[in-house]
């Protein structure tokens, strides 16, 4: 009975045991599933893991985010023509490696090198050998290449053609990049706007020099953006809505600037910069009454298409370099004794040379004329006389009168890097010094704003460059510049009693400016000659001087003013006076050509013509003053060159793009600008020699022309 009993409670204990374990079991499997669902609704209500939100992450997968690029705004000259405006250029590659193929087995590898060497050594500037030696390189398997600077910076309209030959592996990247239709033009003062990239890996262009620095702030737009919600293929979900931010483009700035007096300017530079090899030179166009800007520009200077000669200089040296004047500052010298009461223009001196305590004041010929009137004096440019006028006057009058002028003051331009200048005015000589332009430093800007006083019968006006800033997406303007008066510094009187005896200069049988003669009118003119400083004395021989000259056209009321300087030239067989009149004279001769055309002639606006017919929009461009120029064999226009609204000037040339095969026209006559044109219109590789007009083309009038086509010209100045 009792092995019985112990019999049951033995094989009642793992019935037990496994009850207990399977209850052990049910209540883990309980707790894990309590843990997941747990788990599940904290994830399902608060929407995160690990301090990561699911939902901001699915928005994200699921939504696109673009930013809508602002446009930087244009600069225009003062007819509305863009002389600096946004562009997209693009860079080559092709792809050599084989394994790369397409979905649907498309080759996506070049795959015919001899036909690609032909199409691209035909549209870019690199030969087909040269194409073919990087198709094919002697060492290691490149998965693609490139083709160095002749790759870089391709205009829309050579991608389109290259991409029409259907090459296989042939690649395009586009970038941002600013359009400077002119290549030389004015180059420093309008500046450049070069790629950069910021901190979040954005790119934009941001001005580094000149007016684009000056009003980066104003040209730069401000990007947009664009949200769109979307399934896993990539369209847009049903019943979502975008979330749509348009970009502010940037404001359009319009200069002053003139580009049929710029180009002159630049032709006429060139020129006498190609004979003399300059250390420097300076040449400025102002309005003799409101201090408008013309035409503006430096050598050594660059061209802001290639960028071509811009690591000679960065500076502006219209107002960030401070020379000695020389005797250009006679000018100021014989106003100040005249205004002040002082000048008795009949008196007499002995030239040659004037002693100044134990110092002297030589003329620049220094045996000297003799006894000599102060008025004949100043036509010979005698800095002793000078040094007498600034005696009499005594030199604090003479300091009041250059304070007055304002030199020694920034002019306030707005251009970057603007000098103040500078003076030695402690002892007597160096005061008498400053008289005929020795011991004061100025600017280019400087001397403009000074010869404005005399110019504009004592009024002084600021120099500018900008009329006015606009902004394109509400057409309204946000700033204007006008005409500032910036000063009386001298009566009326004496403004004009001064211009008078810079007419002796040119007109007298003893002036030293008869090369600045001009047929059918007086010219105003003072000529300067200023020994180049080494900082602790004066350079020695004939190419170590600054010559200058200030001209006033006409003379009686002049209309317009030019100051030009030349520093350090290699002269040769011309004298300093013969190389500045070959610049001065065409630039005013223009100047007063085109202001009688603007009194004689209405302004007009450029129509919109395309989709005319080709002789409909002739027809109207013709009455409206504009040379047709008709690029095509089609029978309707496709492309203007001039944008709608922009005012067009007398004879202006204007290209009708109608598509077809061009034949090139006669070139014979045309202007340097319009030839560059006509090259940048159909791509034509152009090479120019001379300055002027044209006078002989390489490509026969009436040759069919293609994009990479070859063109020579010859220019020659008509004088």
């Amino acid at each position: 009975m009792k092995d019985s009993q112990e019999r049951q409670t033995i094989n009642k204990q793992p019935r037990r045991n496994r009850k207990h374990f399977g209850q052990f079991l049910f209540f883990i499997f309980l707790l894990v599933f309590v843990i997941i669902v747990g788990r599940f609704s904290y994830i399902a209500i608060g929407k995160r893991v690990q301090n990561v939100n699911l939902s901001a992450q699915a928005q994200k997968l699921y939504t696109a985010n673009e930013t809508l690029k602002a446009k930087r705004g244009t600069i225009y000259d003062a007819n509305g023509q863009a002389i600096a405006e946004d562009t997209s250029v693009y860079s080559i590659y092709v792809v050599l490696d084989k394994r790369q193929v397409g979905l649907n087995g498309q080759k996506l590898y070049a795959t015919n090198k001899e036909k690609m060497a032909t199409v691209l050594s035909k549209y870019l500037t690199i030969s087909r050998k040269k194409v073919l030696a990087t198709l094919n390189p002697s060492q290691g398997h490149p998965f693609q290449v490139e083709f160095g600077t002749a790759g870089q910076n391709i205009s829309l309209t050579t991608k389109q053609k290259i991409q029409k030959a259907h090459l296989t592996g042939v690649n395009f990247v586009q970038q941002e990049a600013r359009l400077y239709p002119n290549g030389i033009f004015a180059s420093h003062l309008v500046g450049l706007a070069e790629q950069k990239t910021d901190k979040n890996g954005q790119t934009s262009l941001v001005g580094s020099m000149g007016l684009e620095q000056a009003f980066n702030k104003q040209l730069t737009g401000t990007n947009g953006s664009q949200k769109i919600k979307k399934d896993m293929y990539g369209y847009q979900l049903p019943g979502t809505k975008q979330k749509y931010k348009k970009a502010k483009n940037g404001d359009n700035v319009y200069t002053t600037l003139d580009t049929r007096l710029q180009t002159l300017l630049e032709t006429e530079m060139s020129s006498v910069q190609g004979q003399i090899k300059a250390n420097s030179m300076n040449a400025v166009l102002m309005n003799a009454k409101t201090g408008a800007i013309l035409a503006a520009t430096q050598r050594p200077t660059f061209n802001a298409s290639t960028k071509e000669g811009l690591n000679q200089i960065w500076r502006n040296t219209l107002v960030q370099d401070a020379y000695e004047p020389g005797s250009t500052m006679k000018i100021f010298t014989l106003a100040s004794s005249i205004d002040s009461g002082h000048y008795n223009g009949n008196a007499t001196y002995q030239s040659g040379k004037y002693a100044i305590g134990n110092q002297t004041v030589p003329d620049w010929n220094t045996s000297g004329w003799g006894t000599i009137t102060y008025n004949k004096g100043f036509a010979l440019s005698s800095n002793v006389a000078m040094a007498h006028l600034e005696q009499q006057m005594g030199a604090k009058t003479w300091k009041k009168y250059i304070d007055r002028f304002k030199f020694l003051k920034s002019t306030n331009s707005g251009l970057p890097g603007e000098m103040s200048g500078s003076i030695a005015f402690k002892r007597p000589i160096e005061q008498a010094d400053t008289s005929f332009g020795q011991g004061i430093q100025v600017t280019v800007f400087q001397m403009l704003q000074g010869l404005t006083a005399v110019s504009n019968n004592g009024k002084m006006m600021k120099p500018y460059v900008i009329s006015k800033v606009t902004d394109p997406n509400t057409n309204k303007t946000v700033a204007k510049y006008s005409p500032k008066s910036v000063g009386h510094p001298i009566a009326s009187s004496t403004a004009q009693a001064v211009r008078k005896h810079m007419e002796d200069v040119v007109y007298k049988s003893y002036g030293i400016g008869s090369d600045y003669k001009m047929s059918g009118e007086r010219v105003a003119v003072k000529t300067g000659t200023a020994q180049v400083s080494n900082g602790s004395g004066y350079l020695s021989g004939d190419d170590n001087y600054l010559y200058s000259v200030a001209a006033m056209v006409p003379a009686s009321n002049p209309k317009y003013v030019m100051y030009i300087t030349m520093k350090q030239p290699h002269l040769g067989g011309k004298t300093a006076s013969q190389l500045l009149a070959s610049i001065m004279k065409p630039v005013m001769a223009r100047a007063l050509q085109e202001d009688v055309q603007t009194k004689t002639n209405s302004t007009s606006k450029m129509p919109d013509v395309t989709g005319q017919s080709v002789t409909k929009a002739a027809a109207t461009l013709k009455k409206a003053g504009a040379t047709v120029t008709t690029l095509g064999t089609g029978g309707k226009v496709q492309k203007q060159s001039v944008s709608t609204g922009t005012t067009l000037y007398q004879a202006q040339r204007v290209f009708l793009t109608t598509g077809g095969t061009v034949s090139l026209p006669s070139l014979v006559g045309w202007s340097k600008g319009d030839v560059v044109k006509l090259a940048q219109i159909e791509g034509l590789k152009l090479t120019v020699s001379g300055d002027g007009y044209v006078t002989k083309q390489s490509v026969k009038a009436g040759t069919t022309v293609g994009s990479g086509a070859t063109l020579s010209v010859t220019l020659k100045q008509n004088k």
